[in-house]
């Protein structure tokens, strides 16, 4: 878990418009986010799992592709 010490920035009323981190927080915070989207993906793939074809299948398809 991702700790942050936010500062929020309002406006005239009082009502809270943005946030302020410290730079280590908010690039912490972008690493968690691309790990999850890694994740994610993995998580998708493994879902089409059913759809995969071995290596050398794939390369034959694409060369009988490529001189089509």
């Amino acid at each position: 878990m991702v700790k942050v010490h936010p500062e929020y920035v309002v406006d005239a009323q009082q009502n809270p418009r943005a946030v302020l981190l410290p730079v280590e927080e908010w690039e912490q915070i972008v690493r968690e986010l691309e790990e999850l989207d890694d994740i994610r993906a993995y998580d998708a793939a493994l879902e089409h799992s059913a759809d995969r074809i071995p290596f050398e299948q794939a390369v034959r398809e694409l060369r009988e592709d490529y001189r089509t």
